[in-house]
């Protein structure tokens, strides 16, 4: 990609794209890099023997659009951690732009006081990246969409919809059910039926506690339909499996369960085991560790395309949201 003449602090300068890598998604870095056709940025990180992290560019970043990919998912604080000593390397190193690519954002699900005497940790989060040196923010699929709101800085938030959808599609399911596990996906679900052309349906479910929900009634025709039901995230897989046996008691054919981020918590490759799922989909936000490969029927999409061409798109001062309207 060739250098552009950018406008910063006052000045035009010619500014060239760099894009580093964090540890915790290589691989998907990797797939960005290719698909924008520039070689990943040379950089060192290791840790200390105290676990402190380590982090030198080896590569000349002054004056350049800079961006680092970096998941925080499992182990969240160790990723969270290296992004931010990431970003702090490359402001001290007079890199004329920085966005923090963050597929999967960690901290996402704590936005608000629910109770007394509890952080918002996710605008915590927050803070800390804008005050690590970051410019910008781009991820994908964010638990709530009101959490770009809690960014100062310019955030570009990315939905995964068109890559699931496209796989969706090359299934040819008839007598499609689109259905929404719980009354908070229900918007989701409506998009995703509508897209597809199926039907819709609701589940209604009770949390009994962190890791454990009751699926109750389903409003909507099931019996002797594909059923796709689609998430943002899978983690401890329990509203998931939950709905997949309650409709499958009711008649249901074949149930595909599609999620951007795979982060798969606790005991949730052995509740996707045991439930009646033809096929789980997920997207590569975070990479499968060995015993999600193990698992027959774990499909992963890659991302790869979106977040290059949303970083194509930043790095030209080209409109991000165009990418999704074109694809209506």
């Amino acid at each position: 990609m060739r250098a552009r003449l950018f406008y910063y602090k006052g000045f035009f300068v010619i500014q060239t794209l760099k894009v580093f890598s964090g540890t915790s998604n290589p691989r998907l870095a990797d797939s960005v890099c290719t698909y924008l056709g520039v070689a990943p940025g040379n950089v060192k990180i290791e840790p200390f023997p105290d676990s402190e992290m380590f982090i030198k560019l080896e590569d000349d970043v002054r004056g350049k659009d800079c961006f680092v990919i970096q998941s925080t998912c499992c182990p969240v604080n160790e990723n969270l951690m290296e992004l931010l000593v990431f970003l702090d390397c490359l402001r001290r190193a007079s890199a004329a732009r920085i966005t923090a690519v963050i597929p999967y954002f960690g901290y996402a699900r704590q936005d608000r006081k629910d109770e007394g005497r509890v952080p918002i940790t996710a605008k915590l989060v927050a803070n800390l990246i804008t005050v690590a040196g970051a410019d910008r923010v781009l991820s994908i699929d964010m638990h709530a969409a009101q959490l770009q709101g809690f960014f100062d800085i310019p955030m570009d938030h990315l939905m995964a919809e068109p890559v699931l959808t496209r796989y969706f599609k090359s299934l040819k399911l008839e007598d499609l059910t689109v259905v929404a596990p719980d009354v908070g996906n229900m918007k989701k679900a409506a998009k995703y039926a509508s897209t597809l052309g199926g039907e819709l349906a609701i589940i209604h479910k009770r949390r009994i506690s962190g890791t454990e929900v009751e699926c109750g009634e389903v409003i909507g025709e099931v019996e002797g339909r594909n059923i796709i039901m689609c998430d943002d995230m899978i983690s401890t897989a329990g509203t998931l499996c939950g709905a997949a046996k309650v409709l499958k008691d009711r008649g249901a054919k074949r149930i595909i369960a599609g999620a951007t981020h795979g982060v798969f918590a606790g005991q949730a490759f052995e509740r996707i085991e045991a439930a009646p799922f033809d096929e789980v989909v997920v997207t590569d936000t975070i990479p499968l560790n060995s015993t999600a490969k193990k698992i027959d029927g774990i499909k992963v999409l890659t991302v790869s395309e979106l977040l290059g061409e949303a970083i194509k798109r930043i790095h030209r001062n080209e409109s991000v949201s165009a990418m999704f309207r074109s694809k209506k």
